[in-house]
């Protein structure tokens, strides 16, 4: 099969591999004759599509054809623009639709002592301002001799905000910060501050709220004596703490998993992130839940995802998530449809509502039972939406913030960064698996190849993310790259 159909009413299909000029296609009844050629990942129309037509895929209007399209020719940029406005009005038509069975399924997880579970047992530092992140990265260096036993690993996550900042902007990174203490894949966290930056100590301590005194210790490097000799002590007193957790047996309904694309490519909608939207289905029917986010990659198939909201009251909350980052662009002289990147354009997808229909296949076929703000917890058990951007690192850390403990990350061309999670990297095709084994972690290429289904990648999927949340470490993992980065939107002092 060199081509696929996504659903009944496209007007095109997508180019499972590269295909000649002249050479014949079949999509169900359809036959056609490439006109040009056409790159794997690239769209080929079925049936005329005159001007001004809409450009079909996913069962939705994805382009609008800025000239004639004769059935056989390569549809793309050259001939397609986008139908999206900032404007747009939202009716809650409620569907819903059955979920897998699903049961039995448990993982090795750390229980902590307030009752939630961890899927690592590390050691977290984390710079409250960014002008002493040289302690934070020298510290850890020095004490790498504390892993060991249960400990399994000792980090830093730098960052380079803090002070200067107002508003907003503070109030973000002081949520996120707060929320990667509480994240209990941490068994120690140190917070380490200069002593005269905007974000106080007592800001600080007032976000986090109550906290265990022996899992979360704080430093003012301006007010010891020698900030390495005092972090490193407080380091050891850390370690001692977590090296006192084990892993047990924890049903698979306590995961909390983070769903995100990037480097996205033409089958990225097709074999990846279906794979992942059948295994949040799969997870969520065990009683899990899962965190879809990238608000911006949700403009032009919004529509999917408010339909499944569980009630008018969720319902209200997605469209005001959307609708207030449609505002963020206009309110910095920017239209809601500057997207895809190069990147994604050069991988087969045309406008943001090709790139959004496929990016919301994450999300499955289950109900949204919440909306959450930037970096605030998940509170509901099921799929829930997660205000905040599109860009990988920055929505990596927001999911992180969030209380994911592992992330799930579909990329049709590869990237090797890591967020303070487990981030699994899923390719969507194989040629991109074979040449990057020491970044992808999972090949979703398989659905292409013909070689297993997606509800067979799927299940496969699940059991390797139960592997991963009882101890197996990803490329990333591996290889140390755990990095976070934070919203920003205001001035900087």
């Amino acid at each position: 099969m060199n081509i696929i159909q996504i659903h009944p009413e496209d007007n095109v299909a997508v180019a499972l591999h590269p295909i000649h000029a002249g050479e014949e296609v079949t999509a169900g009844s359809v036959t056609v004759s490439a006109q040009e050629e056409i790159p794997g990942g690239h769209k080929i129309a079925l049936k005329p599509i005159l001007i001004g037509e809409s450009i079909v895929k996913y069962g939705n209007p994805i382009a609008i054809a800025t000239s004639d399209i004769e059935p056989g020719e390569w549809v793309h940029t050259h001939n397609a623009r986008t139908g999206l406005s900032e404007g747009g009005e939202y009716f809650y038509d409620h569907k819903t639709f059955s979920l897998p069975q699903v049961s039995g399924k448990s993982f090795q997880g750390y229980r902590r002592k307030d009752g939630s579970v961890g899927i690592r047992n590390e050691i977290w530092v984390l710079p409250i301002v960014g002008c002493i992140n040289g302690v934070a990265k020298t510290l850890v260096e020095r004490n790498q001799h504390l892993v060991t036993g249960t400990v399994e690993g000792l980090y830093e996550f730098s960052h380079p905000f803090g002070c200067s900042q107002l508003g907003d902007d503070l109030a973000m990174t002081r949520r996120v910060l707060t929320d990667l203490v509480r994240h209990p894949n941490a068994g120690g966290v140190l917070c380490i501050g200069l002593g005269c930056e905007n974000l106080t100590m007592d800001l600080f301590l007032d976000e986090l709220g109550l906290y265990d005194e022996d899992r979360v210790k704080f430093m003012l490097c301006q007010q010891v004596d020698d900030e390495l000799e005092t972090g490193s002590k407080l380091l050891e007193q850390l370690a001692a703490y977590a090296g006192q957790f084990h892993r047990e047996t924890v049903p698979a309904s306590e995961l909390v998993i983070g769903l995100k694309c990037g480097g996205s490519d033409g089958l990225s909608g097709i074999t990846a992130n279906p794979v992942v939207g059948r295994f949040s289905d799969r997870l969520i029917a065990a009683g899990g839940s899962t965190v879809l986010t990238e608000v911006p990659e949700m403009f032009g198939a919004e529509n999917i995802l408010f339909s499944r909201c569980e009630s008018e009251e969720v319902f209200r909350e997605a469209v005001r998530m959307v609708n207030d980052f449609k505002t963020y662009f206009v309110n910095h002289g920017q239209v809601v449809y500057e997207n895809p990147s190069p990147g994604n354009k050069e991988g087969g997808i045309t406008t943001l509502e090709d790139k959004s229909c496929g990016c919301v296949q994450k999300g499955g076929s289950a109900q949204v039972v919440d909306v959450l703000d930037y970096a605030m917890p998940v509170k509901k058990k099921g799929l829930n939406l997660l205000s905040g951007p599109g860009n990988d690192l920055v929505s990596a850390t927001n999911l992180t913030a969030a209380g994911s403990h592992m992330i799930l990350f579909t990329t049709g061309r590869g990237t090797p960064f890591g967020a303070p999670a487990p981030t699994v990297k899923l390719s969507t095709n194989t040629p991109l698996f074979e040449k990057k084994r020491d970044w992808i972690d999972f090949n979703t290429g398989t659905v292409a190849d013909g070689t297993e289904t997606l509800d067979e990648a799927a299940d496969r999927l699940f059991e390797y993310v139960l592997d991963v949340a009882s101890g197996r470490k990803t490329n990333t993992e591996r290889r140390g790259y755990r990095e976070i980065s934070i919203f920003k939107d205001g001035v900087v002092l």
